[in-house]
């Protein structure tokens, strides 16, 4: 049955490896199938401007909540992670990703603004600010006629509940005399903007903070209406200023050059693994291949939008994904120098490294879901991809590794030392120490100093917080043909302005500049007659500058205020699992290397300079998750070596769970850094200034479970436990 299984998974990979690239149905290739973010490929741009007389400071609240809510409202129509800005007071810029029909997404942008639940007669019940929740559900009543079908489940919030009780009781009680001879006195009239999108019959008072609207739903009409009630109410009316096609923050080939990076960073995994570790590499390269094929498909079947943080995610988990293979191979390596044999050695090997692998992946995915759950926008994606990535990975190296090694083990070609990268059975294993951890107050000192000098330098000529975090000026030019993004950004090098850039219009004859930097009138109008004198622009001198003014962060105060309560929730949830599978003193010393290479990535961006945009957030994200993975690896590791060298010093047994866990933690490294090196040398600035820091998370996630973790947990050991031998 092994035999048969494994051939009809060769097979599998095969034919979905074809499929995945060539494509099959009217929806084509995987490439083809996948959503992609602005970055990638653009969408639609749209501006309205609040009608509300209100200005200064409650005008500045005012839009906030319609930032929120409209960026709430988009997501809930599966157009996630929208830019979404605050421009010139009281307009808002509405970019929908993959959006080509700018008639449509006006449509649904326009259906952003009231919602209203209304009696027959004209009488508002409740609004938006009363819906707490809204889902589509499988019909759960004792109505025949309605098994099978969908309902749509509301709650509303204490007020709105009274509220709903009150006209449900008015109605049943024939006080309601409708005003509209399309509807009956028995029915709720649900408005968005002027248009009834539900008119649900009343058939018992509501009474609770729950309420059902049924009528023989199907799932998709059912979801789309829950949506609409879900997204609640803009505070103020909308008008619509402009729409636009716009083209990829990345640059016009974004897309191309992302797939083409990602590629060549998986081929030359492939090449890594297949050269150091032999016959065990192969099979870990079917498993990394069907593992890539998993996460694509399920992220197109979940029609989830790929952007650079979900990149991000896919990075982590590929690292991951290798890595859960190189503990297996690194327990079997060791048990074939043992002197098993090569069966014995893998299915000891195995048993010894799933509870590593476990206690690991268990702990990223603690805090992808914590991040998923309270994080918003690119936080949401980035913990998606990585929380598709671990349970994919898991799938991969711990089942489908384990059937190709244990065949192999057992045939004649195969199944010896040399085959499985062991000079020979039963040699002899020399410990190493390194001396880790008698250089610990020194790797302390040098990181301090390092996170010092950083946020000092960042401190002193300030961080480079880019348009997303600061907000800035917004132009747009009207050129008439499309011109290239570096002649552009050769004309802002030369003004002194560093700007984002992005194609817009339908031939992507338009050009809109994004720059942190507040420009005063004189500068846009030098800019101008240097854009004009540089390019054959054919519109008119008036009407070259269509727009200019001020816009907000499109990184708001709740994605932070999010992202950060969702990594000090995800760190108090991975403290309290390796409290209990650990010990509290390895739960502490994680979490303070958590915090010292969250604070070196701060660091690198300081010292360095580097832009900070919205990936800043993914970028740290991924550093945390690499850090903790490291982290645990070496921690499970020493736990195991204080059951099997029970006599040795403490100290001793650091050095040499340091000294096993070395090779695994290079090797994981290197591949990390492997699939993120070609995004720096194939794709453009914008991707690579993502990219680099990425590396160096990566570094600093590696040398801190070296260098940092395994000290700082035998100095808590130290200053917190007695030590059962002398000297220990």
């Amino acid at each position: 049955m092994k035999k048969i299984v494994a051939v009809f998974l060769v097979v599998a990979v095969l034919l979905t490896g074809y499929f995945t690239v060539t494509g099959w149905g009217s929806g084509g290739s995987a490439a083809d199938r996948m959503r992609l973010g602005l970055d990638m490929v653009g969408g639609v741009s749209i501006v309205m401007e609040a009608q509300t007389a209100l200005t200064g400071t409650e005008l500045d609240e005012l839009m906030e909540q319609v930032r929120v809510v409209m960026e709430n409202r988009v997501n809930e129509f599966g157009l996630t992670e929208p830019v979404i800005a605050i421009e010139n007071k009281n307009r808002i810029r509405v970019e929908l990703p993959g959006a080509d029909d700018p008639d449509a997404a006006i449509e649904m942008i326009g259906q952003t603004a009231q919602l209203h639940f209304r009696t027959t007669d004209g009488v508002t019940v409740v609004d938006g600010r009363h819906i707490k929740n809204a889902s589509a559900q499988l019909y759960e009543g004792y109505d025949a006629n309605l098994v099978g079908t969908y309902m749509i489940a509301m709650e509303f919030d204490p007020e709105g509940a009274a509220a709903f009780e009150a006209a449900t009781r008015a109605i049943l009680n024939g006080e309601i005399r409708s005003a509209d001879p399309l509807y009956n006195d028995n029915q709720i009239l649900i408005y968005l903007d002027d248009r009834v999108i539900s008119e649900p019959a009343v058939t018992t008072i509501i009474t609770g903070t729950k309420s059902q609207i049924t009528g023989r739903f199907d799932e998709e009409a059912a979801t789309a209406l829950a949506a609409l009630i879900r997204g609640g109410s803009l505070p103020v009316p909308l008008t619509e200023v402009e729409t636009e096609i716009v083209g990829p923050t990345l640059g016009l080939d974004a897309a191309q050059k992302s797939l083409t990076a990602g590629a060549a960073g998986i081929l030359l995994i492939l090449l890594i693994m297949l050269v150091f570790y032999r016959v065990m590499g192969l099979v870990a390269n079917v498993a990394l291949l069907m593992y890539i094929m998993i996460v694509v498909w399920t992220m197109i079947g979940l029609n989830a939008v790929l952007t650079l943080p979900g990149i991000a995610g896919i990075i982590l988990s590929v690292g991951m994904a290798v890595d859960s293979n190189v503990i297996i191979f690194s327990h079997i390596r060791e048990e074939i120098q043992l002197g098993k044999s090569i069966r014995v050695a893998v299915h000891s090997g195995y048993k010894r490294a799933i509870s590593t692998i476990v206690d690991s992946q268990i702990t990223t995915i603690i805090a992808a879901i914590v991040l998923y759950q309270f994080g918003t926008g690119s936080v949401r994606g980035f913990a998606t991809t990585l929380l598709i990535g671990i349970i994919a990975s898991l799938l991969t190296a711990v089942v489908i590794s384990q059937l190709f090694l244990e065949l192999l083990a057992e045939s004649s070609i195969w199944g010896n030392a040399k085959a499985f990268g062991v000079k020979q059975s039963g040699e002899e294993q020399t410990e190493r120490n390194h001396n880790f951890l008698g250089r610990r107050k020194l790797f302390y000192m040098i990181s301090t100093a390092a996170i010092l000098i950083g946020l000092g330098a960042g401190g002193l000529r300030g961080f480079n917080t880019g348009i997303d975090f600061t907000g800035g000026t917004v132009i747009q030019f009207n050129v008439g043909h499309e011109i290239e993004v570096e002649a552009v950004q050769e004309i802002l090098k030369q003004q002194d302005i560093v700007a984002d850039v992005q194609h817009a219009g339908s031939e992507n004859e338009k050009i809109i500049l994004k720059t942190s930097q507040v420009l005063t009138g004189e500068v846009r109008d030098d800019l101008s007659t240097a854009m004009r004198n540089a390019f054959s622009v054919t519109t008119p001198e008036n009407r070259f500058m269509e727009q200019a003014g001020l816009i907000g962060p499109s990184v708001g105060a709740q994605l932070k205020t999010n992202a950060l309560k969702a990594v000090i929730l995800s760190a108090a949830a991975m403290l309290i699992y390796i409290a209990i599978r650990f010990e509290w003193r390895f739960g502490i010393a994680a979490i303070i290397t958590l915090l010292h290479d969250a604070l070196m990535l701060l660091a690198f961006y300081g010292l360095f300079h580097v832009q900070m945009n919205s990936p800043f957030i993914a970028g740290l994200l991924i550093v945390i998750g690499y850090s903790i993975n490291d982290t645990i690896v070496i921690f499970d590791r020493i736990r195991e070596n204080q059951y099997y060298l029970k006599k040795r010093k403490l100290d001793e047994i650091i050095e040499v769970s340091i000294a096993q866990s070395l090779g695994r933690s290079l090797m994981t490294s290197l591949t990390t850094a492997v699939a993120i090196l070609p995004l720096i040398v194939l794709s453009g600035s914008a991707v690579r200034a993502f990219a680099l820091p990425l590396i160096a998370g990566v570094g600093i996630g590696t040398l801190s479970s070296i260098t940092i973790a395994s000290g700082l947990y035998y100095t808590i050991t130290k200053l917190t436990q007695k030590p059962k031998y002398k000297g220990a």
